[in-house]
């Protein structure tokens, strides 16, 4: 299934070079897997526009940063986001992740 999200990046690799954006991959994956809690990483992937290798790596670092919690669920996992935690650059370091998500989820999910 392919939406407008899976488009973009289809398009950028045509032109061989992804478009920047103002928000980091990390949040990226952070905002969908606040969405989705069970979403495969292949598909967070697919989604951001990045290999699975780079995902898991995200993935593990927000896990060491106490932003993301991964429970096994059989052979999925399920993950679930600390919204409570501070951002942790200075610039933004007043503001929690809570914050930051309701960029990127409906109103519904923040």
């Amino acid at each position: 299934m392919q939406n407008d999200k899976d488009t973009f990046f289809i398009e950028a690799d045509r032109n061989e070079r992804a478009p920047w954006t103002f928000l980091t991959n990390h949040t990226h994956v952070l905002i969908l897997l606040a969405q989705e809690p069970d979403l495969r990483l292949r598909d967070v992937a697919i989604r951001v526009g990045i290999t699975e290798r780079a995902v898991q790596r995200i993935v593990a670092e927000l896990e060491a940063a106490g932003a993301l919690v991964r429970e096994r669920d059989g052979r999925r996992n399920h993950y679930e986001v600390n919204r409570d935690l501070p951002l942790r650059h200075p610039v933004e370091s007043h503001r929690k992740i809570a914050d930051l998500l309701k960029l990127g989820l409906p109103d519904d999910n923040s």
